[in-house]
């Protein structure tokens, strides 16, 4: 998996105090200047050809090696390492099938492996690859219509159903792209169908994107983009150890039970097969959002006029997860950790994703022991991991992180994750108390392009972006952040898709994700055979220069936190970030309330009849529940507490955190140490209750995207108002919570 865009930053509403705390007013430059010293972009390069080298899927021989790899390399370096395995539930494919059985184009079966690419060696290795699938989804065979849904997501369903069109009892064909993977085959469940295929449209990332690898970037017409269709958005982790780690003897819900597994066979294909499947369609003319940029015209089908065959059968036996720990111990305080992770497993060779950022984890690993090696002792215990199984749904981290929960809960202090990494511009989401100390590091690492500093290059991209798009409010408020060199420029909410999930959204850790991108192309052979050490060099980032300056940010960032004396955040960027966030769910209220009038209006006027085409069949759109009025006090009242113990905290630290005494700072880091987990209630979201989280979360209907005040916000949206009422009491309670742990820790910074 990886992260979402590089240069999506959320707005957050409020002028930003540029005084920085304390804390941050001298970082060791010369410490740092040695750390900088030691990153060798051409030894990442190394790293990544020899890891890339052999499909590097879970339970493969090459993923193993890679393992033992990472282990020996951190033990050599001088970290104390070990594998800790867990074997979860990973379906593998034993039998694929698709074909078209009847209709034109008929007979017809689907290429389900992908060729080598001429000047990509790796890209011939096929041995222990696995050909094309998606894991979690259900086995079977069927035979049934075939019905193009656009992009499969909830929209797309009501279009359809205005045009009289029926996916029950049928196969569905959806394009990649306007939603995660895994809600395409579970809506498509959830709607009737018996099956789903997934194509990859050469509008979104082939050949009208640019030109198909080996000449350009993009996606070539044999290539399949694999993933998992797992309800991640449930929880992520091993469908049957729901909560708890996958032990070797855990105990386990039954497969059938296991309520993240979908029910109907899914598959991805390629353009090249799609274009054959959705050429034999009949059926209405698709509407012009759904049409791609394939050489035909789309038809939405949904007629008997094509019979499709598709069959999965997938080995469901339990594989090994290797995760690598490592641990350089604290000398002042080696019960207070900085953990930072990089998945490791790909889905075939896996250069760009993931290991474009594992061998930048790496060169930290070695920098930080040889400085280690030559005298220099981290105060806090630093804890690197090398994550197995990601890709599958967050296997090897959610596993360890609900394992070790009791643990974290005490002694971490932030989890720091990064992912695929690309060239261009620093893209950084997480905890908003971090954001200013995200700013200072940001301002001292140069980009390796242009020699400005990362954070100066992203806010002239922002500067620029807010001209040439005017018609665009977030690009021009960004870019007023960006004109204003006294303001931090703003950090993303955390959604999912990587390893951060179970960290932040479970156990209410402190967060940070990183990585670079924006320039380069990594999205037309992402999840395929041709995400390979060839491509990355050549298209995404030549020379590992940009996983050589993710290693400097992300390393500096451990250097600091693991040696801050005091702490390095500032609480009134939260503050005004969860203000910003609740001003949105307002409007939305108001949106909401003022669609499900309009459209009554419309309907009782027949205005939907008289504006539709007479001669194509459309149905009225239903009646929407109306809004009842929203009592958004509590939460009002909460955010007015939360900025006014955030500034009286911030302006504390500021003006007298030099002359707090040892034990006043101790007794400080062990209150604000499990301020972020005041942010979660037991409860849970709902339909979800594995996200604990008030603040961020996964959409239920984005995957990957993040949900802001998720539990108020969703209910809104799905009209589910008993909910929002609700969600608005819980998320009140858990910022007076986090505010009331504000003004503990400011009490101890005024000596009380």
């Amino acid at each position: 998996m990886k992260s979402t865009s590089r240069l999506a930053v959320l707005l957050c509403a409020g002028a930003l105090a540029a005084m920085a705390p304390a804390a941050l007013a001298a970082p060791d430059k010369a410490l740092e200047a040695k750390f900088d010293a030691m990153i060798s972009p051409a030894e990442m390069d190394g790293w990544l050809k020899t890891m890339s080298a052999e499909p590097n899927h879970v339970g493969s021989p090459h993923n193993k090696a890679n393992a033992e790899l990472t282990l020996a390399q951190f033990k050599s370096w001088g970290w104390n390492a070990k594998i800790e395995t867990f074997w979860v539930l990973y379906p593998t494919p034993r039998e694929l099938a698709l074909e078209l059985v009847s209709g034109p184009g008929a007979p017809f079966k689907a290429t389900l492996t992908e060729g080598p690419i001429p000047g990509d060696e790796s890209s011939s290795r096929t041995k222990d690859q696995l050909p094309a699938y998606v894991a979690f989804q259900g086995d079977g065979e069927v035979t049934a219509p075939l019905v193009y849904v656009n992009y499969g997501m909830p929209g797309d369903y009501d279009a359809l159903e205005r045009m009289g069109v029926s996916v029950k009892g049928k196969i569905v064909i959806a394009r990649y792209g306007a939603g995660w993977r895994g809600l395409k085959p579970k809506l498509a469940q959830d709607h009737g169908a018996v099956g789903c295929i997934i194509y990859s449209d050469p509008r979104d990332d082939g050949y009208s994107v640019g030109d198909p690898y080996p000449q350009g970037a993009s996606r070539p017409p044999q290539g399949v983009q694999r993933g998992s269709v797992a309800d991640m958005t449930t929880y992520p982790g091993d469908p049957t150890t729901p909560g708890y780690g996958s032990t070797k003897d855990a105990k386990r819900v039954a497969r059938a039970d296991a309520v993240t597994i979908l029910k109907i066979p899914t598959l991805p294909i390629s353009y090249g097969d799609a274009t054959v499947l959705l050429k034999s369609l009949d059926g209405p003319v698709a509407p012009a959002a759904f049409r791609g940029g394939l050489g035909l015209t789309y038809h939405v089908g949904g007629t008997d006029a094509g019979q499709v065959r598709l069959k999965v059968v997938s080995d469901w036996s339990l594989k090994p997860a290797y995760n690598v720990i490592a641990t350089l111990k604290g000398k002042e305080r080696p019960n207070e950790w900085i953990v930072r992770g990089n998945h490791r497993d790909g889905w075939v060779f896996g250069a760009t994703d993931p290991l474009s950022g594992h061998v930048s984890m790496m060169g930290e690993a070695k920098a930080l022991g040889a400085l280690a090696k030559a005298g220099w002792k981290p105060k806090r215990t630093i804890v690197y991991a090398s994550w197995d199984a990601e890709e599958p749904m967050l296997l090897g981290s959610t596993e360890w992180a609900e394992t070790h929960a009791a643990e974290l809960k005490q002694k971490a202090v932030v989890y720091i994750n990064s992912d695929s990494n690309g060239r261009g511009f620093l893209g950084v989401g997480g905890s908003h108390a971090l954001q200013h100390f995200v700013n200072e590091v940001t301002a001292d690492v140069a980009d390796p392009q242009t020699a400005v500093s990362v954070r100066d290059r992203l806010r002239a991209a922002l500067g620029v972006q807010a001209v040439e798009q005017p018609g665009n409010p977030r690009a021009v408020q960004l870019g007023r952040f960006a004109a204003d060199p006294g303001r931090d420029l703003p950090i993303d909410a955390l959604g999912s898709g990587s390893d951060y999930s179970s960290f932040l959204q479970h156990l209410g850790l402190a967060t940070l994700n990183l990585g670079f991108g924006g320039e380069g192309s990594d999205g037309g052979v992402y999840h395929s055979a041709y995400d390979t050490y060839e491509h990355h060099t050549k298209f995404v980032d030549p020379g590992l220069a940009y996983s050589g300056a993710l290693a400097k940010v992300t390393g500096r960032m451990v250097l600091r936190l693991t040696d801050a004396d005091l702490p390095v955040q500032r609480y009134g960027d939260f503050a005004d970030t969860v203000s910003g966030y609740l001003d949105e769910v307002k409007r939305l209220a108001d949106t909401k309330r003022d669609e499900a009038a309009a459209r009554k209006r419309l309907l009782v006027a027949g205005a939907y009849k008289l504006a539709d085409d007479p001669l194509e069949t459309r149905g009225d759109p239903p009646a929407l529940a109306a809004s009842p009025p929203l009592d958004f006090a509590p939460l009002d009242r909460a955010v007015t507490r939360l900025k006014a113990s955030a500034a009286a905290f911030d302006h504390g630290l500021s003006a007298r955190g030099g002359q707090l005494s040892p034990a006043q700072k101790r007794q400080l880091d062990a209150v604000l140490l499990r301020l972020e987990q005041r942010l979660t209630r037991e409860k849970g979201l709902p339909f979800r209750p594995w996200y604990r989280h008030m603040i961020y979360a996964p959409g239920r209907f984005t995957g990957y995207g993040a949900k802001t005040l998720p539990g108020v916000r969703e209910a809104i949206e799905e009209r589910r108002f008993d909910d929002a009422a609700t969600y608005i009491a819980l998320t009140a309670e858990a910022l007076s919570d986090y505010a009331a742990g504000l003004e503990a820790a400011t009490a101890v910074i005024n000596g009380g």
